[in-house]
Parts: C-alpha cells; sequence; structure tokens
C-alpha cells in the first residue's frame, strides 16, 4: 500500500499519538551518574570544573547529600570517581587501592545512607604520579619516552577493585584497558570471596579527544606521553568486537562503549553481535558541546534528550551521562 491510502503522518498527528507511537524511551532506570568525591575540598565548598559548567567536585559528606537529593527523584545508579590529595600520588597508585582511599571512604558512606547501586570507577590515572593507567618504565624507543607495562600493572588494577568490593561497591568498572585486566579482577574478586561483585568493563574505549574535559575534573592528564597505546584507535571496528568478546571470556558482567556519540555504529554492532547489557559513557566532551551550545543559542535543551535517546535507540541499556539533574524531573 502506499499514498493515498498509507499516511504515515498518521503516527505523528498529535502528542498522545507520537507519545503511545514512541519506539525508543528513556527511563530513569536507564541512567548512570558519575560523582565526583575530592579529597581537599571542603564540606560546603563544592568546586565547580570551569571545563563542565554545570557539574562539580564533592567532599564526600556533600557528594552523598546530593546523590540523596537524586535518588530521591528516582536514580538507581551512580558511578564514583575519586580524586586525592596531589601530594599522596605516587607512581604505584597508592591512594588508588588504600582503605581509606576516597573512592573507598565515599562508597561506604554511600551504602551505609543510601539504597543506590554503586558502581566505581576501577583506574591508576588519578591516583599516579605521572597520569597514566599502569605502571610505566622508560621506553627503549626513545621517539615513545615511555612505555606502560600491561602486565605488571594487573595486580594493582586489581587490588584497587578489591578494595572497592570490599568497601560495598556492587559494580567495579575497569577502565584502564589493560590487556587481561577482567581474568585478573575476576579472579582476586573470586578468591576473596566477592563472586557477587559485578564487573563493568569499559571493553572498548576509545583514545578520544572528547575525554578533554574530564582531565580537569579527575586531575588525570598525563604528564609525558599520551594513551594512545592501550586505549583504542578512533578508526577500528574491528578491533572493538575482539576486544569486547575477550572481555566476556574473561568474565565480565557488562560491556561498554566509551565515548557515546561519535561511536553509535560501535554501541549497534555489539548490541546485534553479544548478549550483555550493554552501556555507553556520554563523556564529558559530549556534555560540554551540548551546553555550550545551548548557553550560545545555537541550540535548545531538546538536544539534551535527543542525543540521549539516539544512544538508547543505538543499542545502549544504560547510559552513564552528567546530563541526570538536567532530565531527572522529565523522566
Amino acid at each position: 500500500m502506499d499514498f493515498p491510502t498509507t499516511r504515515m503522518r498518521r503516527y505523528r498527528k498529535n502528542a498522545k499519538i507520537r507519545e503511545v507511537m514512541r519506539e525508543t524511551k528513556l527511563n530513569i532506570e536507564d541512567l548512570i551518574y558519575p560523582l565526583y568525591a575530592a579529597e581537599d575540598i571542603k564540606d560546603g565548598e563544592p568546586q565547580e570544573i570551569k571545563t563542565m559548567p554545570g557539574q562539580f567536585r564533592y567532599s564526600i559528606n556533600d557528594c552523598v547529600e546530593y546523590a540523596k537529593e537524586l535518588e530521591s527523584k528516582g536514580l538507581k545508579m551512580v558511578i564514583v570517581f575519586g580524586i586525592p590529595s596531589p601530594e599522596k600520588k605516587d607512581e604505584i597508585a597508592s591512594p588508588a587501592y588504600a582503605k581509606t582511599g576516597i573512592v573507598q571512604r565515599t562508597v561506604r558512606k554511600l551504602k551505609e545512607e543510601t539504597d543506590l547501586v554503586i558502581i566505581t570507577d576501577v583506574c591508576l590515572c588519578q591516583y599516579t604520579s605521572h597520569g597514566h593507567c599502569g605502571m610505566i618504565k622508560e621506553s627503549d624507543d626513545h621517539d615513545a619516552g615511555i612505555e606502560i607495562l600491561n602486565d605488571e600493572s594487573l595486580e594493582y588494577i586489581a587490588k584497587t577493585a578489591l578494595s572497592h568490593a570490599e568497601a560495598g561497591a556492587d559494580i567495579v568498572a575497569p577502565s584502564d584497558m589493560m590487556d587481561g585486566r577482567i581474568s585478573a579482577i575476576r579472579e582476586l574478586l573470586d578468591e576473596n570471596g566477592y563472586y557477587n561483585t559485578m564487573i563493568m568493563s569499559y571493553s572498548v574505549k576509545f583514545a578520544s579527544s572528547f575525554y578533554a574535559p574530564f582531565r580537569e575534573a579527575a586531575d588525570s592528564a598525563p604528564c609525558a606521553g599520551d594513551r594512545k597505546s592501550y586505549q583504542m584507535d578512533p578508526a577500528n571496528a574491528r578491533e572493538a568486537v575482539r576486544e569486547a568478546e575477550l572481555d566476556i571470556v574473561e568474565g565480565t558482567d557488562f560491556l561498554m562503549v566509551k565515548p557515546a556519540l561519535p561511536y553509535l555504529d560501535i554501541v549497534k554492532t555489539l548490541k546485534e553481535d553479544f548478549n550483555l547489557p550493554l552501556v555507553a559513557y556520554n563523556v564529558s566532551g559530549e556534555y560540554s558541546m551540548l551546553v555550550a551550545g545551548i548557553e550560545k543559542g545555537y541550540l535548545t535543551e531538546d538536544s539534551i534528550m535527543e542525543s540521549l535517546l539516539s544512544i538508547k535507540r543505538a543499542g545502549a541499556d544504560m547510559i552513564i551521562t552528567y546530563f541526570v539533574p538536567q532530565i531527572i524531573d522529565k523522566l
């Protein structure tokens, strides 16, 4: 049947019809909000992240209070990032797995005072003096300067994940992109009785320029070199599938694509190829880009929901996004 018998505009003739015919819907249960807890921030004095207007670094107490406010509006999940005091950083990321670390203390308080699902970012870059996600050594390749050591880093990454589980994290999310870190984490968690602590792997994490605003948020810019030897080349799609396959074999409970908007094709591919819950990270650069466009009047706030719907439509089951406060009352 074609026109005039078939008229597609019947499906969108008014708001009520459009609502019931909507194929992709965004629910509050789909969203995960990133929280930044920092050691050097006092209660009542949150520090706005200049590169991410409207986002803040909080003291532990303020972080928990803000989480409780969002929970009262329906939020179910948060992911916690920690920013230690600069003087505590060292070459082996000691603050990352300390029992009294910033993430560990924040998680304990969140578990005491909320019913949120607590996810923790497991990485070393915020805690190393050099800003890389693993251990380093001087490279034999003089052009490279330094080499990020894969196998030597696994012990420290797994120790960090275990310390988060001990603090009460429901899900640990390794973001380092070292080969073999999922099996290292799963093995150490299970050895210590944390069989039910889930792993949300940053399975497909591209070496993206869209992370730039986050580097100020987490004080995690590398002091030498870059992350292209361990994060993925933005040009590669088949490699993304192999990364996801390997993480599944090693025991991850979730797959993740990061960033989201520039890689919707990867989100769609992983959704079609694998039967694990799929997360997409709507990263800092995506957030700041839209916020700047809205502030300049080039875009309207409707662009926020449209962008998140595109991520969900591509196949993401859950979305980590900084836009939760802007849209939570609309869901």
